[in-house]
């Protein structure tokens, strides 16, 4: 299984996000090239790259496997103000540039938000800025995300995902356990869900999965992750998700909460990824998430 989590991107850029990942007995990662809330960003090190490069060879982490995730300010869908969508795309590519510096192959991408436009012209701006920006040879290949609809996110549904995926045959697509389940995707039907992707979009678009479990309801559209088998999907539907055939090849990343004193911390200071990335490897349930975690990071 291709399993991983999100990891940091600090001092010693990619080299320190490998290691972050074989501490959690990972085969995977994913990372931002900097904070996800803003634009600042270093000049990526070339030697810190090969450093990295040469650690994920001696570690089994297959380069083409590693996952970028592309900031939140990153919004296609509201094309209100022509400079802060043209910013929009052309931060995009930046990122982008970054991937290919880094050889890594997919970047994932936050469709947008319409914030007071039509949900109909909200698609078109993010296709548009798709096209124009598809139109450029880049490496790394961008996956949008699916999303949960929280607000007015777009591509919250399938129907809407296809829209954006028509004609860009450069796109892939990242599935996210917890934003389906909140858009009203059932993760405990997965073969369902998995047949209808197939009819509307194709399966072989599916290049990422972020397996998240939620702390809220079916259908809710509101966005909020939990630990596995600590929410409303469950242990067992995850734990099937992960270790589904028709996704064997496709790398799994955690994006679960850190935890902190008690499951109502909210300082959420220890990370849990170590030992979600061992349940689901052993498909068991830990029962006792808190405590493992606490008899690791409070030694």
């Amino acid at each position: 299984m291709i399993i991983g989590s999100h990891v940091s991107f600090g001092s010693e850029q990619i080299l320190g996000s490998v290691k972050e990942a074989i501490s959690y007995g990972a085969n995977t990662f994913m990372f931002y090239t900097g904070a996800p809330q803003n634009t600042m960003r270093k000049e990526i090190d070339e030697n810190l790259t090969k450093e990295a490069q040469k650690l994920m060879l001696a570690n089994n982490i297959e380069l083409n496997n590693v996952i970028c995730h592309a900031p939140y300010i990153i919004n296609l869908a509201n094309r209100k103000d022509e400079t802060k969508w043209e910013f929009s795309k052309n931060f995009l590519e930046q990122e982008l540039k970054r991937c290919d510096e880094l050889g890594i192959k997919f970047l994932v991408v936050h469709p947008g938000s319409a914030v007071g436009l039509p949900k109909e012209e909200a698609l078109k701006n993010i296709w548009d800025a798709l096209e124009d920006i598809l139109k450029k040879d880049y490496t790394c290949q961008i996956l949008l995300e699916t999303m949960a609809g929280k607000g007015t996110e777009c591509a919250s549904t399938l129907e809407e995902m296809a829209i954006l995926l028509q004609n860009h045959d450069k796109l892939g697509v990242c599935i996210d356990t917890c934003h389906l389940n909140d858009a009203g995707y059932n993760m405990q039907e997965f073969d369902q869900f998995l047949n209808e992707f197939a009819t509307k979009i194709g399966l072989e678009k599916i290049r990422c999965v972020h397996i998240n479990d939620s702390k809220n309801p079916l259908g809710s559209h509101k966005d909020r992750h939990a630990n596995i088998g600590y929410g409303t999907i469950g242990f067992a539907a995850l734990n099937k998700i992960c270790h589904h055939e028709k996704l064997k090849n496709v790398p799994k990343i955690l994006e679960t909460p850190y935890v902190g004193e008690t499951w109502e911390d909210k300082t959420r200071i220890y990370p849990p990824y170590k030992l979600e990335i061992e349940s689901l490897r052993q498909e068991k349930f830990n029962e006792h998430l808190l405590e493992d975690i606490h008899k690791i990071y409070k030694r």
